[in-house]
């Protein structure tokens, strides 16, 4: 009986100190999963950021282009308009 008794009481032991290792690790990972979401978050922001950005520079020279051929268009125009 002292023999059962003893070995439940060990295997308890063991079970309740394996638990609290695996308590641990779970937080360690939980923690760690935490930052590579963070990171990964941060560094789509930043790549967003530069997309729109190079995006925005591109559309802004594309309308300059734009408006500068309506202008010499314009002044064509206006010059045969003279002529005539």
């Amino acid at each position: 009986m002292k023999k059962i008794l003893l070995s439940l009481t060990f295997a308890i032991a063991l079970l309740t100190s394996c638990k609290e290792n695996t308590q641990d690790k779970v937080e360690e990972a939980a923690g760690a999963v935490k930052e590579e979401v963070k990171d990964a978050a941060d560094s789509t922001a930043h790549k967003v950021e530069t997309v729109v950005d190079t995006a925005k520079a591109k559309v802004n020279k594309a309308v300059e282009t734009g408006a500068a051929k309506v202008e010499e268009t314009a002044k064509e125009v206006k010059e045969d308009a003279k002529k005539k």
